[in-house]
């Protein structure tokens, strides 16, 4: 099914709240005006597209009734688009996406080129493919290899994403208990040394930073009536429901959980900072921006990415050549805080490079 943004809109789209056809809309001047007009599911994605193709004079439509299928058009052109994981930056080929979203292959390409990152191994959680293996990445070399790192370490999965099943394990015990719980999703994962400091994440465009954002860690907020223990309880169901694992952050001690803090005093939850795992952003410069920014844009260009969110640690304790330290480089950034500070200028500037990309534009066309 096919169905033209200037001419109609899908069944189900008009059931689950998009209640007004593209026909009778006005052009949208505001992300936020065209997202009120949208059903809550609409994806971030096709949000953006359609916005940035009103804004460029190009088409969009749907092509079923979730918008998680949509295509841009120009006079001689179409280009399909997908929600979900479907990557939004065509200008990133298959290839270095692939590299950056695996975590190892990330980490030995950025350690080649002499860009200090987190490291780390890998281990598969099951035994399909084993004799494919070279030894020691099985389940049973993850215990000698976390005593080696001194028994606390960070794991995550291998190609994960959104903060889940990202966190800190500190005994033989939690490692365990990790394995069997993030081998239900996953099957395999990496493992790091333990690093600290502010978190980054750095977003490059075409071998340029276009903005920074320092990224927080999660907070609860108290009703005063809640304890801080139902707070938890009810933020762990939030993050469950929308697919991300809900054990990644460090509760307060026992005998505060039973506390009930006051309507508005805020409860910090260290651990994660990804805004998927209710961590916070807010457009912020490391301190080192010079080498902070060299380094993404080296980490980017090392990775052979247009478009990449380069997340840092940036460490004033460290020594000169570890102060600054890569993390991931995703491949495939989300953008929602773009939206939600308001900076629809730079959400057309990203979809603008896509479309030039693609050849939806032309490179002379303004933002």
């Amino acid at each position: 099914m096919t169905i033209d943004l200037t001419g109609g809109v899908p069944t189900g789209l008009i059931a689950a709240g998009f209640h007004h056809p593209p026909d009778q809309l006005q052009q949208m001047s505001t992300i936020a005006s065209l997202r009120a007009r949208r059903p809550a599911f609409y994806p971030d994605q096709a949000l953006y597209a359609e916005f940035a193709a009103r804004n460029f004079g190009l088409g969009f439509e749907l092509h079923d009734d979730t918008g998680l299928v949509f295509s841009v058009t120009s006079k001689t052109l179409r280009f399909h688009f997908g929600g979900g994981k479907c990557p939004a930056c065509p200008q990133n080929d298959s290839t270095s996406a692939y590299l950056a979203t695996d975590k190892y292959f990330a980490s030995v390409i950025l350690s080649a080129a002499s860009i200090p990152n987190t490291g780390g191994n890998y281990f598969f959680l099951n035994d399909r493919f084993s004799r494919l293996r070279s030894p020691g990445h099985d389940v049973g070399d993850v215990v000698p290899y976390f005593q080696t790192l001194g028994s606390t370490a960070f794991v995550k999965p291998l190609t994960g994403s959104r903060g889940d099943f990202a966190q800190r394990v500190s005994s033989e015990a939690e490692l365990k208990a990790y394995i069997a719980e993030v081998s239900r999703y996953h099957d395999s994962i990496l493992m790091q040394r333990i690093y600290a400091g502010r978190e980054y994440r750095i977003f490059v465009l075409d071998g340029e930073v276009l903005y920074c954002a320092r990224k927080h860690d999660p907070v609860i907020s108290g009703d005063g009536k809640r304890t801080i223990r139902d707070l938890i309880a009810d933020h762990m169901r939030t993050l469950e429901r929308s697919g991300t694992s809900s054990t990644s952050f460090h509760t307060p001690p026992e005998h505060d959980l039973d506390r009930i803090p006051a309507a508005g005093e805020t409860v910090v939850l260290p651990g994660r900072r990804n805004r998927n795992a209710g961590g916070g952003m807010t457009f912020e410069n490391p301190r080192d921006a010079d080498t902070a920014f060299r380094l993404a844009v080296q980490a980017a260009s090392a990775l052979n990415l247009r478009v990449a969110g380069v997340d840092i640690f940036e460490d004033d304790s460290a020594d000169e050549t570890g102060r600054i330290r890569i993390v991931e480089v995703n491949s495939n950034p989300a953008i929602r805080l773009l939206e939600d500070s308001g900076r629809d200028d730079l959400v057309l500037r990203i979809w603008r490079s896509t479309f030039v990309a693609v050849g939806l534009l032309d490179a002379a066309t303004p933002v």
